[in-house]
Formats: C-alpha cells, sequence, structure tokens
C-alpha cells in the first residue's frame, strides 16, 4: 500500500488500465502508475537501500512489472550512464587508488616487521576503505541479470557515449579522420542512441568468470 500497489480483489472490477507486479513469479497485485515505481526502485537499489541484485524487469507490452530477488540468477556489472556521460569520474579512481596504496603499505611495514608505537591519546587514523563494494552503492556500477539486461541501452565503449553526444548535436564525429587506421578494431555505424549503461569491458559481456 505504501507503493501504491493495489490487492487482486480491490482491483478485480477496474476497467482502469493497470501493470500487474509480480516477485519471484508470484502474482502481488496491480500498480496504477509503473514508470515511476520503477525509477523509484532503481533510485533505491543505486543508493543501496535495497539490495544490488535485486532484478527490475518492466514490460511495457504485456503490462507487467517482474522483481526478481531469487539465488540462482547470473548478474554482471556495468557502468551505470546518465544524460550520454559515465557516472564513474576520476574522484571514484582516485579513491580506489587511494586505498590501494594504503593497503600496499600496511603490508609493507607487517612484511619488513615494522610495528609504529601506540600512543592512547593519539590514535592512529583507520585505514582508508574504498573497495568494489563501494562503487555499487556510490550507484556508479550496477549489477544486471540477463532479463533486465533485455529492457537497457548497453554501449560498448565510452568512445560510442562520445561520438552519440556528438550525432545529437549534428557533429559528425568522423569528419577529421584523414586515413584509416589499418590496426583499429572495425566498428559499425552507430545512430545517436540513449545509452543507459556502458560496457566495463567488451569481454564481460559473457561474465567474469567466463573471461578469465
Amino acid at each position: 500500500e505504501e507503493w501504491g500497489l493495489e490487492s487482486l480483489e480491490e482491483n478485480a472490477h477496474s476497467s482502469t488500465p493497470c501493470t500487474k507486479v509480480f516477485v519471484n513469479g508470484v502474482w502481488m497485485g496491480v500498480h496504477r502508475d509503473p514508470t515511476n515505481l520503477v525509477k523509484t526502485l532503481k533510485k533505491l537499489r543505486r543508493k543501496d537501500d535495497i539490495n544490488a541484485e535485486v532484478s527490475v524487469v518492466r514490460d511495457i507490452r504485456e503490462r507487467e512489472l517482474r522483481l526478481y530477488t531469487d539465488a540462482g540468477r547470473v548478474c554482471r556489472p556495468l557502468f551505470i550512464v546518465e544524460n550520454q556521460q559515465l557516472l564513474m569520474q576520476k574522484v571514484h579512481i582516485e579513491n580506489l587508488n587511494r586505498a590501494k596504496e594504503e593497503r600496499a603499505e600496511e603490508e609493507r611495514k607487517k612484511a619488513e616487521g615494522i610495528e609504529e608505537p601506540e600512543d592512547p591519546d593519539d590514535p592512529p587514523p583507520p585505514r582508508y576503505e574504498y573497495q568494489w563494494e563501494n562503487l555499487i552503492k556510490d550507484g556508479v556500477i550496477e549489477l544486471l541479470d540477463a532479463e533486465e539486461e533485455e529492457t537497457v541501452m548497453i554501449c560498448m565503449t565510452p568512445e560510442d557515449l562520445e561520438n552519440s553526444r556528438l550525432q545529437a548535436a549534428d557533429i559528425d564525429p568522423h569528419e577529421n579522420d584523414t586515413e584509416a587506421d589499418p590496426s583499429a578494431r572495425l566498428k559499425a555505424p552507430t545512430n545517436a542512441h540513449t545509452w543507459t549503461h556502458c560496457e566495463i569491458h567488451p569481454s564481460m559481456i559473457l561474465g567474469v568468470c567466463a573471461s578469465i
């Protein structure tokens, strides 16, 4: 009720078009504003208010909203794109590098047997922690399963995002290309799409484990 979900009994004889809501295949009720509901659920997932592995799939043609929380679904990570821009910024890379350097320094001191005396009045600052989980909690990386992938637009590289921005501004991204590079990767001609996600690396299309 808090989310505007109506029970099946309340809506049994209503002629108002509604979207059926399923949770793990069980019909839980109907909703009159599925667009807003999907936006809210994805915002909560990106803020880590609901689990990052919850899948939100909206089938507009069938008027269905399917939520999956069960185990056994294979999810893979993707960069989130908003307004044709990656949400992954330089500050996130700097945070990862800083945490990596502090861990390396701590391991070096342990290996060399260096122990710093602890002052109870001035304890050392806690080690800076920023890892993969923090990228998900900060809403720059999203985990999608195969079914939710069918509802999003995924570009292969950040360069494709740049080309789409140029095409949207009526600028030919290849107008300054004087000669073809024989070693360059061949690319199909692209149109100005509204991308929602970007591949972290093309080899991860089949998943991290399959690419090892």
